[in-house]
């Protein structure tokens, strides 16, 4: 698409590249060239410096010795003896190994390697860009240096959350004004549009041909789930909810709050961009309802929500705001909540990742699809994972797919509308 040299557009690290990117910013050499436009720094934070990039690929199944390799290039000066380690096994998709010295681990670097076939449903060029776009409004740690299937960055000191902890009042107060802050960063001259649909449909592509023949009897077909994705689209791109800045995977485990500081910082951007504000809202208040042992009965109360709420918009907008602002945003995120994100690998012919959650192995279908059908339990071992039918209110004890007379039909919202009615089977 040419571009007027009367209105050359800046320098983007969103700007979408058709042809090999100019080696000084990351415009498309194409749209370059019709713009008439040289490099320069779009206003706002500076630009981060160019990220090293090393010609190194870490064994998947035996990551110490390519982590420590990499340490070399990027603390030549540790003594090779000296260097400690410590794996991190919480990840679903990536493997992850702390390299220090000193005991504190106040300079500390993270090796992450990317899951095997990850690069399926994630940009890794994009996260990088995420990682330096959230680092320059500093909001994200340290990026080290790229590798062949990998990143390096900076540790974060504190705590990685759990469930028990995101629905603390002193804790969801700086979890609201952290998303408030991230929300407001624009990646100037990008046209913002929200990425829930794409990569949905990105899942919809990868399944109808890949997905494991032995998960067909456990959830609907994809010609069924498409159906239900079309009304739910039009349903809630209905709600006129902002497009904003998102991180999109804001799990527990992805919130770090250091006690010394006061504050909490959000990890993993893999997933991150431009969204519905609501959705990401949404989205992290279904991870009140734990991760392994999932109960809906923990979903924060109306009372929690409008709390919540509350300190996200004085933070976005800087002065006080009004019940009916409030009000608002809460009908938009409890009926985006309705889909969820949990961006886990699906399952192929093959597995997609060889991470297992100790003896349970991971068999999962693209989570974002779930809530669309009520599916059944699809990961194998204690844990369950349930979705909800967007037009369908689902009662205790009842278990099914729509369409099999399982369930009776009726609104998911309670009477006034704006309620999101969530159960667990």
């Amino acid at each position: 698409m040419a571009v007027p040299p009367s209105a050359p557009l800046p320098c983007s690290p969103f700007y979408l590249r058709r042809q090999a990117p100019c080696p000084q910013c990351s415009w498309g050499m194409e749209e370059k060239a019709a713009a008439g436009a040289g490099c320069r720094e779009p206003p706002g934070p500076p630009r981060a410096a160019a990220v090293p990039c090393f010609g190194i690929s870490v064994d998947h199944n035996d990551i110490l010795p390519g982590a420590l390799r990499l340490i070399r290039e990027l603390r030549p000066h540790w003594k090779p003896e000296q260097v400690r380690t410590k794996r991190f096994t919480d990840g679903i998709t990536n493997k992850l190994v702390a390299c220090y010295v000193d005991e504190d681990m106040r300079d500390c670097v993270l090796v992450r390697v990317y899951g095997e076939r990850t690069e399926l449903l994630v940009d890794r060029e994009n996260e990088v860009r995420n990682f330096q776009l959230l680092r320059a409004h500093g909001c994200a740690p340290k990026l080290y240096c790229t590798f062949q299937n990998g990143l390096c960055y900076e540790y974060m000191q504190g705590m990685a959350l759990g469930p028990e902890h995101i629905r603390e009042p002193r804790l969801f107060r700086l979890i609201a004004l952290e998303m408030a802050k991230i929300h407001t960063i624009h990646a100037n001259g990008s046209l913002p549009k929200p990425i829930l649909w794409h990569k949905i449909h990105n899942y919809f592509t990868l399944v109808k041909n890949e997905i494991n023949p032995s998960l067909s009897a456990d959830v609907p077909k994809v010609e069924v789930l498409e159906q239900e994705l079309a009304w739910l689209k039009e349903h809630l791109s209905q709600l006129d909810s902002p497009v904003v800045f998102c991180h999109n995977d804001l799990l527990c485990k992805n919130i770090i709050y250091d006690s010394t500081k006061g504050h909490v910082r959000f990890i993993d951007y893999e997933y991150a961009g431009y969204n519905y504000q609501a959705f990401d809202i949404g989205n992290h208040f279904n991870e009140f309802a734990g991760v392994n042992e999932v109960d809906y009965c923990l979903y924060p109360s109306r009372e929690t929500q409008l709390q919540w709420l509350r300190y996200y918009l004085q933070a976005q907008k800087g002065m006080a705001v009004t019940p009916r602002e409030v009000e608002r945003l809460y009908v938009q995120v409890n009926k985006f909540a309705l889909v969820r994100s949990d961006p886990i690998q699906p399952v192929f012919q093959g597995e997609a990742s060889s991470i297992s959650l100790g003896d349970a192995k991971v068999t999962s279908f693209p989570l974002p699809l779930l809530p669309i059908c009520l599916a059944r339990p699809i990961l194998q071992g204690s844990v369950l994972l349930w979705g909800l039918h967007p037009r369908t209110r689902w009662e205790r004890g009842q278990v099914g797919v729509p369409g099999e007379g399982s369930a009776p039909a009726a609104s998911p919202w309670d009477a006034a509308g704006d309620h999101i009615l969530l159960w667990r089977g």
